[in-house]
Order: C-alpha cells, then structure tokens, then sequence
C-alpha cells in the first residue's frame, strides 16, 4: 500500500510540476511578476535616457538608427497601455489575482524586448561617439603661427574669448592677406587636437564663405557637416529651421566662417539665437568692419602687419638659403621691406626669388616692386594685387563730387569715404593713433596705382612719384591718360611743349623746379587741378590764363613765389592755396572770381596789402584763412580801423563757415557780434593787443622752456585730441587787455580751445562770460593773475563743465590750481591732462577738499620747474581715511626741476594704471606710488620708468 501511494505521490508531483510550467508557459509566472514589473520600470528609464543619447549624436553615417528609433516607439506604444492596466489592477482584489496570471506573461515579454533594445541602443551609441569624436573637428592644413608672436597673441585673445559665457560672436578683421584665415585655421587644428582628450566643442563646423555665395550654399555645407539627411526642394526656411533645432541638440558648437565680405542674416541661416540655446559661438574673418558691426560681434580682433624681424623670419622661410647669401642678403631685406609686413605678399614674393642666387635678378625685383609694377614678378599680379583689388571693388558709395555741394557736405561727404576706406583696411589711422591723419600699407599703394593705372575706361592715371626722376618723362603721356602725379621726384625741367587731356597734374615736392615754360601750360588747357607746391618757382608764366577749366592752384610753400600773373580769365576756380609764400599782393582780376571758395593766405608775411572791397567781392566764399600773415593791415592806416573794415567786409560772405585771421594792435575787434559769426562751423582768432611779431617771442625766448614745451607735447599727443576736435574752434589772447565787455562776443561761448598769453583782466573775463560751455581745452600763460576768491566768494556753477586739456604756464602768483578751481568751481570730470610749467610760487597742485568725486578721468599729469612745489595733493585731517586715489586711472606722470617735491601720494595709496613715470631733478621725492604687483605689471607690459638724479 505504501508502495502504491509512494507511486502515485510521485505521479501526482510530476503532472503537477508539468501542469504549473504549462500554465507559466501561457500566463506567465505570478510569483516572479513583482520583480520583472519592477525592472522593466528601470529599463525603460535606461532606453529613454539612451534614445535622447542617440538623438543628440545621430548623423546618417551610422546605420541601423532610424529603425532602432522606430523599435524604441512600438515598444514605447505597447508597454504604455500595459502600464496603466496593471496600475489599474492594483486596487482591484479578485479581478486583479485573475489578471494577475494573465500579464505576467506580458510584462515578461515587454522586459525581454526592452533589454534587446537596449543592448542594440548601447551598440549604437558607442559607434555614434566614435563617428562624434571623430568628426567634432576637421583638420584644415596651414602653416603654424608657434613662432609669430603677434600671431600667437591674438591667439591667446581668441582662446580667452571662446570660454567667456559673455562672448558670443568674435569679428577677425584685417586687410586682404594680412593672416586672418591661417590664425583661425590654427585655431581649428588645436581645437582637433583638444578634441581627442576633453573636447571643448562638441562640434566645430568652418565654411568659407568667400565673396559669391549664397545663403541656402551656406545652409546646405553646414547640414552636411552636420549629417543631417539632405531633402530635395527644401526651401531655405525648412533647412534653417531644422539646422537650428539639430544645433539645439549640441552641447556646445562652435562656428567659423572664413572670408565674410558681407553681412550673414544668422536667424535666416538657422543659427540658434543667444537666448533660445547660448552654446553656440561663432568666428568670422573678414576685411571690413562694417561686415562686424553688421552682425554685432560682441568682440573685434584687428590684425596687424608683421614685424620687421617676423616678416623677414617669414621670407626666408619661403625664399630658401637664396635670400642670405652674402651679396643678396641686403637686397632680400629691402624686398622683404616693400612687402610691408603683409604675409601674402611676403609668400609669394619670397616663393617668386627662391633659388635665384644672381643679385641682379634681386635688384631687378626690387625696382619692379618699388615701381609698382609686377607685371615681370611671377605670381605678385594674379595672387596679391588681383584678390587685394577685390576689397576695392566691393566698396559702396565712392565720393562723387557734385560741385554745387557745400564744402561742409563735401568734407562731411570725405570724411564718410576716409571711414569706409579705414573699415576696409584700405586706410589706417595715422601714427601715433592720431584720428585726423591717415596713412596707407605701402602694398595697397601700390595695389593702387595698379588699378588705376591699368583702367580700361578712359581715365588711366599715370603715377610715377618718389622714385627720382630729374626729368619730365615726355614718352610716358598717352592721349587716354587724365590723371599724372610726378611728385616728390627731382626734376628740373618740364618740356616747352606738351599735348594732354589730363584733368589733373601733380608735381608739388619737386625742390629743384624752378621754371615753368611759357609754352608748357598751353599743353594742358583741360587741367582742373595743378599741385606745383613745395616747387622753387618765382612766377607762373602768362599761358596760365588760359587754363579756363581749373578747379583747384595749389602753390603751397613755395618760398620764392613772388608774384601771380591775372586771374580774371579763371572763372571756374574754386580754391587757391598760396599759403607760404612770399606774394607781395594779389594777382589782378581777384575781384571776377565769384566762384572761389577756398582762399588760403597763411603764412604770407609779404603780403601787407588787400585792396578795399576785395574780399566782400568773393561772394562764393567758405573757407577763408589770413593766419599768420600781415595783409590786414593794408585795409587801413590804423590797425583797429584794419580790423574793423577786414571784419565788416567778412560780413558780407553769406557762405563762409571757416575763418583763420590775426586781428593785431586792437583792444577789443567790436563791440557787438556780427551775424555772420554764427554761421562760423570752424575758426582760429588771434587777438592781439598790441603790435607783435607774428612768432610769438613768450614760446621761444627761452631754450629751457622750449625744451620743456617740445617735451610737454610729445609726451600729451597721445591724449589730446583724441576727437580730433579741439582745433576746429580756437581763440588765442596775447597781451591783451580783457577787462573789457567779452561777454558780448559770442565766439567766446563757442570755442573748444581758448589759449591766454601775456593778458590782463583774466578773473574779469571768467565772471564777465559766465559759463564756456564747449571749452575743452585751457592754456594760461605768462601772467601775474592770482585767482583766489575775493571775500570768500565761489562760483556756484562749474564755469568750464567739458574741460578736458589744462595747461598752466609762467603763473607767477599761483600757489595750487586749488584756486582755479575754487574761483570757477570746478569739478574736472572731463580733465585728462593737466600741465604746468614754470610756476615757481606753486606749493601743491589740489586740494581733495574741493573734490567729491575722484578725477576718474585724467590720464596725464606733466609737472616741470615749479620750485616750491612739496606735495602733489593735500588731504585735510578728515579725509586721510578717502578710500580711492584722486586720480585712480592715471597712466603717465612726468616731473622734471621739483627739487621740494616729497610726496605723489598717501603713504598707502597706489597707482595701478601707471604706464609711463619720467622723473628728473626731484631729489627729495623718495617714493614712487608703486607696489610691487603695480611695479611688476610695467615690467610686464614693457611700460616706462625713467628717473635721472640732479647732478650734486
């Protein structure tokens, strides 16, 4: 019996093993639900995870993505429904055991599927960072910058600039060939080589952009950069906005577009905006400025030429061992010399002599070159001049003189064509950063003459100056010629005969010509310009009467011109320039020129006569300048009735906005203003009390002190007109009495620069006028003025609220500009340089009692010859504790013949932006207001200290 219910125990357990795993098979496993329930919630979190990392780094490189996506949705589709049954299930008792059994199954399943998919997405995911890495940066080959040191700054700034979150769009701007493409270029290649460590781009995506191209070409390389699936038809919004959205997806993007010639729409192209994902930076090189401020770079890199030792580093390189051999050498570094720094011409002129070891092809290059003529130089035409060409060929608005225009639109007209020039690297500013000169990159120069030498339309020029010619090179004129310039050559000679239909003729700088044949002239009868200034001519021969189409005679500085033959004939010359001169009047027939407009007599100290009615006559008149010359005094027989016919015939030309004029021998030149005065857009007024040498002897009687003015300017250049302003609107007093009625002179109130010397009555003067407003600029000199307020009186008001320039000099009372400032109430806001020479009563510059506010301005303090000067500033007992410097942005100093000076400053106190500290003869000033974290920024940034000790 119990071998029978041992059978049949066993029976019994095998059905129902074989039962429960059949039910299992179809219904799932109850007891393992729990747990698979719960790890599926897991994986699919992983899978989620996984697709975005999927999304985020897809390109169609990788296959099998699309489909796997797909999976991911149908899975997503049916797991979801599944999910909200059993969640249902949970609160339901019997209903929820039965269904219990029945989703096992499912949820087994639906964990088995997940885990595929998974494991397929990691697969994916690991092929897509690798085609990621790969493809984050191209590799874009180019020669290193390692040993540029200028190169290798900009760089640096660069760099900085990509990981400053404040900085989005970075403008590289510079003149065709100047480097801008090699400098990003090496930047792309470190960014590669970064890229296989810690990438700091997810990716970095270069287009050239060049000058023909289009917006949807633009599009279309940066969807393919970055993989994206290219559709035919696409209309150029489609493909920006899904490149915008694909950008979205990178962590951190960076993109360079080279050779930018105008302004990128950047939301058109699908460009993220800064607010809707700030990850996206972008470079762009280009010639032009204005392509930067166009697309609002937040920060422009200009860049500059090589260096001497750079350039001929560079030039050696492409030239080969040729370029130093021992009779080539020389020549090599001038050629490397024309080049003017500029790498592409250095390239392909190094490229052009390389392996010529004869010093005549040398010389012969270098003449070429200097000649501006490339045409027998290999390369030079087809790879600088021509893509150089281009940047003058893209510029808009060429200035068209209409000759009905003002002056003052056709200056303003000038002034906006210079701008434009400069913004295209076509013009630079002058040196030393003066903003009302310019200059010129000699290959652009030479660019230049190309052009215009080589124009098919009629009006080639012919430029041949500075390069020594002593003859007038007859052979060289051609009928289609209309411009010649033989400038700043030698000659002596022009030809008795000369047929041209040239418009213009420039021959000024030749020092050695002294005769103009009378035949010569008649050659030329359609001139509108003739430059014959800085010649050594006495007279312009009778033929010049027949030049009916002149426009323009500029006989500037020559200094034996002694006489003009009629002018009646010119009826259509607009400006005559005989400034310097020694004319002993004006050439008859002056009174018939109604359509001069400018009339330029400075310098003429001959010329003591002007015949009454004369210049009321010049009814078309602007711009009139009489400066340092004598022929004023030819109006009258008594200097103030001079003056005062001079000023009423100025009365009658409604046209004239600038005026130069000395006004001598006069207390006052009117009573009231004169109408004309205020159509004045520029002036420069001497008045003179009594009789004085046009030199003035106070700036010169004295070696020290002309020393010490040559020094005080070459040290406040730098700052001082920085507007380029200050000169358009100046008064100058010498010994004059100015205790009269000023304030009824309305060009007081008016000026920008206002010079005093030798005057009396200046304390009346400043009460007189009440406020000068547009005064910028203040010298005071020679004088015995004490400015301390009488019975204690200030001035409520800052008299002077826009003085930038205070120069003091010879003030024998003054003992502080504490004075000045009390009696005017100043508040120096707007000061940036103070000077003061020879004051020997001086005991302190300021008071910081009178002061607020710290002179956050002020750049330059220039310190000479003041003999009781102890102290720069003086603090009273409660203000030794001021927290700031009272002048915390100062960047140069010079002192010179303090020999009681002890302190600059507050024990304390330092001064961090000094950049340049000159001191000489101040033997008791033992401490400079340095630290050594201020001293060791000077060294760092090769900054000026230069000290001398006084002799014992």
């Amino acid at each position: 019996m119990e071998c029978v219910i041992a059978c049949l125990s066993s029976a019994v357990s095998s059905f129902s093993e074989h039962l429960c795993g059949l039910i299992c098979s179809k219904v799932g496993n109850p007891f393992t639900f729990k747990s698979n329930y719960s790890h599926l919630q897991q994986e699919l979190q992983r899978l989620n995870d996984l697709k975005s990392t999927v999304e985020r780094d897809h390109d169609e490189s990788v296959p099998g993505v699309n489909d796997w996506w797909r999976n991911v949705e149908e899975t997503g589709c049916k797991v979801r429904p599944m999910q909200a049954k059993i969640e249902a299930n949970k609160e339901r008792c019997c209903g929820g055991f039965k269904n219990l059994f029945l989703q096992s199954r499912e949820v087994a399943e639906a964990l088995k599927e997940v885990r595929g998919l998974e494991e397929r997405g990691n697969c994916l995911a690991n092929l897509l960072a690798a085609s990621r890495q790969a493809r984050a940066v191209e590799h874009r080959p180019v020669e290193s910058i390692d040993h540029q040191p200028a190169a290798s700054k900009n760089f640096a700034t660069i760099m900085n600039l990509l990981n400053d979150d404040t900085v989005r769009t970075i403008g590289v701007w510079g003149l065709g060939g100047i480097g801008k493409t090699t400098l990003v270029k090496n930047l792309n290649n470190m960014l590669k080589d970064a890229s296989s460590t810690t990438p700091p781009f997810s990716i970095v995506i270069w287009i050239t952009v060049s000058r023909e191209w289009d917006l949807n070409s633009i599009q279309v390389q940066i969807a393919q950069r970055l993989k994206m699936e290219e559709k035919t038809k696409e209309s150029p919004e489609s493909l920006a906005a899904r490149i915008c959205e694909r950008l979205k997806r990178e962590e951190k993007s960076l993109l360079l577009l080279d050779d930018v010639w105008k302004e990128i729409d950047l939301d058109a192209l699908g460009i993220p905006r800064p607010e809707d994902h700030a990850a996206c930076k972008i470079i762009l090189t280009t010639r032009f400025l204005n392509v930067c401020r166009g697309m609002k770079t937040d920060r422009e890199i200009p860049i500059h030429v090589l260096n001497d030792d750079e350039a001929w580093e560079l030039f050696c390189k492409n030239a080969g061992e040729a370029a130093i051999l021992e009779d080539v050498e020389t020549v090599a570094r001038a050629i490397t010399k024309e080049c003017g720094g500029l790498p592409l011409a250095i390239n392909v002129m190094g490229t052009s002599m390389r392996k010529k070891t004869s010093k005549d092809l040398w010389e012969f290059a270098l003449t070429e070159l200097r000649r501006s003529v490339p045409h027998n130089i290999y390369g030079v035409e087809e790879r600088v001049y021509k893509p150089l060409k281009w940047s003058y060929d893209s510029l808009q608005g060429l200035l068209d003189v209409d000759e009905q225009q003002s002056y003052e639109d056709i200056y303003k007209s000038g002034v906006a064509l210079v701008e434009n020039l400069k913004d295209c690297c076509l013009l630079e500013s002058g040196d030393g950063g003066r903003s009302r000169t310019v200059k010129m990159h000699d290959v652009v120069r030479d660019v230049a003459i190309w052009i215009a030498s080589s124009s098919e339309d009629e009006c080639k020029s012919l430029v041949q100056s500075g390069i020594g010619l002593s003859k007038f090179p007859e052979s060289r004129l051609t009928p289609s010629l209309k411009r010649i310039s033989f400038m700043r050559n030698k000659i002596t000679w022009l030809p008795d005969s000369q047929s041209s239909e040239a418009s213009t003729l420039l021959l000024q700088n030749n020092y050695k010509l002294e005769i103009v044949p009378e035949a010569f002239l008649l050659g030329f009868q359609a001139l509108r310009v003739l430059n014959l200034s800085n010649t050594n001519i006495q007279r312009l021969p009778l033929s010049f009467i027949h030049l009916g189409e002149l426009r323009a005679l500029l006989l500037s500085q020559c200094r034996r011109l002694n006489e003009l033959p009629p002018v009646g004939r010119l009826s259509k010359l607009q400006v005559l320039d005989c400034s310097g001169s020694v004319i002993k009047k004006l050439p008859e027939g002056m009174e018939q020129l109604s359509n001069l407009r400018e009339l330029n007599l400075s310098g003429t100290l001959l010329l003591k006569t002007i015949r009454a009615g004369l210049v009321s006559r010049l009814s078309g008149l602007e711009i009139l300048d009489m400066s340092d010359s004598y022929c004023r005094r030819g109006l009258k027989t008594q200097a103030n009735e001079g003056n005062a016919a001079l000023l009423e015939e100025l009365g009658c030309l409604e046209r004239l906005i600038v005026l130069m004029v000395d006004l001598n021998g006069t207390t006052h030149p009117f009573s009231e203003d004169a109408p004309w005065m205020e159509r004045l857009k520029s002036f420069r007024i001497r008045v003179s009390g009594v009789h004085d040498e046009i030199t003035d002897s106070l700036m010169t009687r004295d070696n020290q002190k002309s020393f010490a003015l040559y020094e005080k300017n070459r040290i406040t250049d730098c700052l001082r007109n920085e507007d380029g302003k200050f000169e358009e609107r100046k008064l100058i007093f010498v010994r004059s009495d100015l205790s009269g009625k000023w304030n009824e002179w309305l060009l007081l109130t008016r000026a920008a620069v206002l010079q005093l010397k030798s005057c009396t009555g200046l304390n009346n003067l400043f009460d007189s006028v009440g406020g000068f407003v547009c005064l910028k600029s203040l010298s005071i000199m020679d004088s015995n003025v004490s400015f301390k307020p009488t019975g204690g009186c200030l001035s409520p008001n800052d008299q002077l609220p826009n003085l930038e320039e205070l120069n003091l000099m010879d003030l024998h009372s003054l003992e502080s500009i504490s004075e000045l400032v009390r009696s005017l109430g100043l508040k120096f806001s707007r000061l940036k340089v103070m000077t003061v020479l020879f004051c020997p009563k001086l005991k302190y510059l300021l008071s910081c009692d009178d002061f607020t506010q710290p002179l956050e301005k002020l750049k330059l303090i220039y310190l000479v010859h003041c003999s009781d000067l102890s102290d720069m500033f003086i603090y009273s007992s409660g203000q030794t504790s001021m927290p700031y410097p009272v002048a915390p942005n100062l960047q140069k100093i010079a002192l010179s013949g303090l020999p009681n000076l002890k302190t600059l400053s507050r024990q304390e106190e330092t001064w961090q932006h000094l950049e340049h500290i000159y001191v000489r003869e101040c033997r008791n000033l033992k401490k400079l207001p340095l630290n050594e974290r201020s001293a060791n920024k000077m060294c760092h940034k090769k900054m000026q200290l230069i000290v001398f000790r006084a002799k014992k």
